[in-house]
């Protein structure tokens, strides 16, 4: 009898349990400081965390009943100075790109305000079609009649033309000759075919006199009378018929299935 009072007055409660537990507090102080740490910094809200953390850990009060140190109606720290951006749904940032018609739009308004100030008006126009930023010239303000180099008068409009082509952003660009349908038989050229051909060459390599143009996004065609874009039946229809396009290509083409 008495060993056995000797022994459970020698026994004592066990406090291994103490080691995980503030292993754990700390573990969970220090996922907290990570969290914060992680988040814009500021003086105010560090006090607030701080305060809470502090009654969290000395009094037993739950985190829960405090207020959030960032203000209400306010999901995200924001900086009075931080641009604005676009967010898609997924909240990925996304930059405001122009898109190709847009970007083809502000070529347009170049070439415009060029026409304008050159008053070219009535020989050269602009237009966005399905293809993409299409420059018409008429051949009389280029070509004397049955000739294929650009007349010396006129070689500065080409060079205008050739500065506006120079573009932020490298792209495709088609030069084609049209004729209208007046068969035409002469020592240089046996049909209007080759007639066609041969402005867009020799206009395409004026404009690439200028050395800020990339001669690989060049390309020239010639279509002869087979695509007129009105009536061959009259001197004013054949007169428009008679042209150069200078069509520059979206990089994007539109889907065609």
């Amino acid at each position: 009898m008495r060993k056995s009072k000797k022994k459970n007055s020698e026994e004592h409660v066990d406090e291994a349990w103490l080691l995980p537990y503030a292993d754990l507090l700390t573990l969970l102080l220090a996922v907290f400081i990570v969290l914060f740490s992680m988040s814009t910094v500021d003086a105010s809200k560090f006090d607030k965390l701080s305060k809470a953390f502090n009654d969290i850990f000395t009094g037993g009060t739950g985190a829960l009943d405090y207020p959030s140190p960032m203000p209400e109606g306010n999901d995200e720290a924001t900086d009075e100075n931080e641009e604005p951006t676009n967010r898609d749904i997924a909240g990925t940032t996304v930059t405001n790109i122009p898109t190709e018609e847009e970007q083809l739009q502000a070529i347009q308004t170049k070439m415009d305000a060029f026409i304008q100030e050159k008053g070219l008006e009535e020989e050269l126009e602009t237009s966005l079609t399905d293809e993409g930023l299409m420059i018409t010239i008429g051949d009389n303000i280029l070509f004397e009649s049955g000739k294929a180099e650009v007349s010396p008068e006129n070689i500065r409009i080409a060079q205008g033309l050739s500065e506006l082509l120079v573009l932020e952003e490298a792209r495709n660009i088609i030069i084609s000759g049209h004729t209208d349908n007046i068969p035409i038989r002469n020592a240089q050229f046996a049909s209007n075919w080759e007639l066609s051909v041969m402005r867009a060459v020799n206009f395409m390599k004026l404009l690439l006199q200028n050395e800020k143009l990339d001669p690989r996004w060049f390309s020239a065609k010639g279509y002869g009378e087979f695509q007129p874009i009105t009536d061959n039946s009259t001197a004013e229809g054949r007169a428009k018929n008679r042209r150069v396009e200078i069509l520059i290509l979206p990089n994007n083409p539109p889907d065609e299935s």
